[in-house]
């Protein structure tokens, strides 16, 4: 087969012969005035670097919420009244020798404790330890109750006051709690403001981290028999930012794997520099665009420079190879890149729209987070279109190719035969046995990943912080306190809601014991505490200690005066109206929270009629997670749906043929199926950390799609035969597909050695689905071609 030239453009190596008024209205005002747009390109690259270094890297408790679920608007509307269950720290103090109980080892922590007590950002009414006021003990004597703070205002460090503090302990139940079981260690409780009270700003958690740090430094160093252990979403997010910075290293790799493989595919190292240089000014302006406009990286944002210039080097590569291409053809620079221009103008847009839309649709799912993140990638998308698809070509119309580049692209193969045998075998699948064989597995495929994809969970799958790795300080910590400790840091909270002076209402108080009940039977549940179990240990203390009378009594006078003491703790609010059922959890997995958000909606399904009072979701940090699973669950499905349903509309816009748009949709579904079924057989559950990843994988997929498929039917509308249509794609832009795929899987791979788990997770699914979309545009969008699309001829 004779080779056929990739474009019928009229080769002009002339400047002088070349019609400047030819081409669209967008070419002429962008060529005929390119020394304009490159000045104004150089002036806002200027502009927005001045901002793009002033970017903040800042994480915020509430932006990780989903803010319109029921369970966050009734923590937000009653917040004020339920103290210590939104964002907090729990410190742990803990000494190798003895126990915590000695002169010194209590100095110690008083000392942190107070350390800690005038960090800015710190709730201090609410903090709670052995040294703060609100840690109290209570009895009855024939007297009637007697109490006091565990740590009495007279205490000396003498073993006397010593003995007296560890039965003030006993007394107040916190053993388990405050106090290790094993007495090594104590615990301080240390909720956080969302804004730095000395600023007014939002609390900044760098800052904080820091600052503990600091603290965990000064108290133990030179001390190895002493040891602080820190844990909660401040903590959680100060690690993750210090992890982050090893993402700056991760991008480095990125462009320099890009630059290296670009060189080695073009032999140009001007091109190459150009191409690259061209991507990180994309870059700059997204960065300096998001802080002019008053956004900031967060934790879950931080990778999205490194997509956009992954995204960007694609569409780059694109261009420097048609303008390569007719260069090597004979084509003067300038002719060489509009006629580039030309030709893949409308196929980068509508990818770069598909990207956009894989980003944009993320803005339905009410979780700021992912709603920033989905702003920060679509501004980086639109700003790809001036920088890729423009400036480029502009710039290469000035540079072009240097000479070995041009020579080796002014002689492809002339016929299959001196081809690659890499390509002669993608070839293949343009014939009805080996593309029915690629079908065949596909099907095969999709049938054992959706099977193995049903498994999929929402939500975390281990203990601790999933976003760390297990041998993380972090991690550690919470595997110490789990070991040590009686009560649960996993928390879900039923806000418990009636009128004005209603918490002693005795129908209410049995509802809520029949909620508790039921909470108890469920798997996962260690313990539930609350208004009515201290109302009903209150009445056994009335009644000299004996457990029978552990019970909810009729007598509402009996109940009135049960309740008045507790009313001044943290039991109950001072109007009487609000009180939190804490419900302790072995773990906050998804399937666990699940549970608990089942047997509450069954109980309300079955009680909730009641006028005088609500049982609602939710609060605690298990609470935050099961609001934040419901929603993502639902918005996975959702997402999905409206990315294909965007990408199928821009290529029936693009292709004007139905047939062009099952061949590209089908296997980038192909590749959706299997990365779930990768997540399931890795262990990853879809989550705020996850879920945007298969939405960027559909949208960068298309890439690939539009680039081939694009010239296979523009080759078969001139009357070629599917194999040959193809094979004129494979010199043209097929080759580019297979050397970006394996150029953006490269650039990602790197991230399994990320110290952020999530991160290295991501860097996993992302190169299956570059290298599977490689494989779907390469191989198996030919296969379905060759029995859905037929050649036609312009005049048919």
């Amino acid at each position: 087969m004779a080779h056929a030239e990739n474009s019928d453009l009229p080769i002009i190596s002339d400047l002088s012969e070349f019609d400047f008024n030819s081409g669209t209205f967008l070419e002429k005002l962008v060529f005929n005035h390119r020394a304009v747009v490159m000045a104004l390109c150089a002036l806002v690259t200027v502009v927005l670097g001045f901002f793009a270094v002033q970017i903040e890297l800042k994480a915020g408790f509430e932006k990780t919420l989903p803010k319109a679920h029921e369970y966050v608007i009734n923590y937000q509307e009653n917040k004020e009244d339920l103290k210590g269950l939104g964002n907090n720290l729990r410190i742990v103090v803990a000494v190798e020798e003895g126990t915590i109980f000695t002169r010194e080892n209590l100095k110690f922590l008083e000392e942190v404790n107070d350390a800690i007590f005038f960090i800015p950002g710190v709730d201090r009414n609410g903090m709670k330890s052995l040294f703060t006021p609100n840690t109290r003990w209570r009895v009855v004597t024939e007297l009637g109750f007697e109490g006091g703070p565990v740590i009495p205002g007279n205490f000396d460090g003498s073993d006397a006051s010593i003995a007296e503090v560890k039965r003030n302990i006993l007394r107040a139940g916190v053993g388990g709690d405050l106090v290790a079981n094993d007495e090594k260690s104590a615990a301080i409780i240390v909720p956080l403001l969302d804004k730095n009270p000395e600023t007014g700003e939002r609390l900044d958690y760098t800052e904080l981290s820091d600052k503990l740090e600091d603290i965990r430094a000064k108290y133990t160093e030179g001390h190895d028999d002493r040891s602080i252990h820190i844990i909660g979403f401040a903590k959680l997010i100060g690690d993750l930012i210090d992890g982050l910075f090893s993402v700056m290293m991760f991008f480095a790799i990125a462009v320099v794997i890009a630059t290296v493989l670009l060189y080695w595919y073009t032999r140009c190292l001007r091109s190459t520099v150009m191409v690259i240089a061209c991507t990180l000014v994309a870059v700059v302006w997204q960065l300096g665009i998001l802080t002019m406009l008053g956004y900031e990286l967060d934790p879950f944002s931080i990778l999205v420079p490194f997509l956009i210039f992954a995204i960007g080097v694609s569409h780059g590569a694109q261009k420097l190879n048609g303008v390569l291409q007719d260069i090597g053809r004979g084509t003067h620079r300038y002719i060489a890149a509009r006629y580039t221009f030309r030709r893949l103008f409308l196929a980068g847009v509508t990818a770069l729209l598909s990207d956009g839309v894989g980003f944009a649709v993320m803005m339905i799912i009410q979780i700021q987070v992912i709603q920033d993140l989905a702003v920060t990638a679509s501004i980086g998308v639109l700003v790809l279109i001036f920088t890729n698809l423009i400036l480029i070509p502009i710039v290469l119309s000035y540079t072009g190719v240097g000479k070995t580049c041009a020579e080796r692209a002014s002689h492809p193969p002339k016929s299959i035969e001196d081809m690659h045998i890499l390509w002669r075998f993608l070839l293949q699948f343009t014939h009805r046995g080996p593309a029915a064989a690629a079908i065949g597995l596909s099907v095969v495929l999709a049938i054992v990943g959706i099977f193995v994809a049903m498994d999929l969970q929402i939500g975390d799958l281990d203990k601790g912080a999933p976003e760390l790795r297990p041998d993380s300080r972090y991690n550690q910590d919470v595997a110490f306190m789990i070991e040590n400790y009686s009560v649960s840091t996993d928390v879900f909270a039923v806000i418990i809601k009636t009128p004005p002076d209603g918490c002693i209402d005795h129908e209410g108080l049995s509802l809520a014991n029949e909620l508790e009940w039921r909470l108890r039977q469920v798997e996962g549940v260690e313990d539930v505490r609350g208004l009515n179990v201290r109302t009903r240990e209150i009445m056994m203390g009335i009644n000299e200690g004996f457990p029978k009378w552990q019970s909810l009594f009729r007598n509402q006078d009996t109940v009135n005066y049960a309740v008045s003491e507790l009313v001044t703790l943290e039991y109950v609010d001072p109007a009487c109206s609000i009180w939190p059922m804490l419900i302790y959890l072995a773990d906050h997995k998804a399937a666990t929270l699940e549970r608990v958000v089942d047997a509450l909606e069954q109980f309300n399904a079955d009680w909730g009629d009641v006028e005088k009072i609500e049982f609602m979701g939710a609060a605690g940090s298990s609470g935050f997670e099961a609001a934040t699973n419901i929603v993502v669950k639902k918005a996975n499905r959702e997402m999905l749906f409206y990315v294909y349903g965007a990408v199928t509309l821009l290529c029936l816009l693009t292709f004007r043929s139905i047939p062009g748009v099952i061949c590209a949709v089908l296997p980038l579904m192909l590749t959706s199926i299997l990365c779930e079924a990768l997540m399931v057989w890795l262990g990853i559950g879809v989550k705020v950390a996850t879920l945007p990843v298969i939405a960027l994988g559909v949208g960068i997929g298309v890439d690939y799609a539009l680039y081939v498929l694009t010239v296979i039917l523009a080759k078969e509308k001139q009357g070629m035969d599917l194999t040959t249509a193809y094979y004129e794609t494979l010199n043209f832009t097929g080759r580019v597909v297979a050397l970006i795929g394996v150029t953006l899987a490269a650039g990602v791979i790197t991230w399994v050695m990320s110290p952020i788990k999530f991160q290295a997770d991501m860097g996993i699914l992302l190169t299956f689905m570059f290298i599977w979309n490689m494989f779907g545009a390469l191989i198996l969008m030919p296969a379905l071609a060759c029995f859905l699309v037929k050649p036609k001829t312009e005049n048919a």
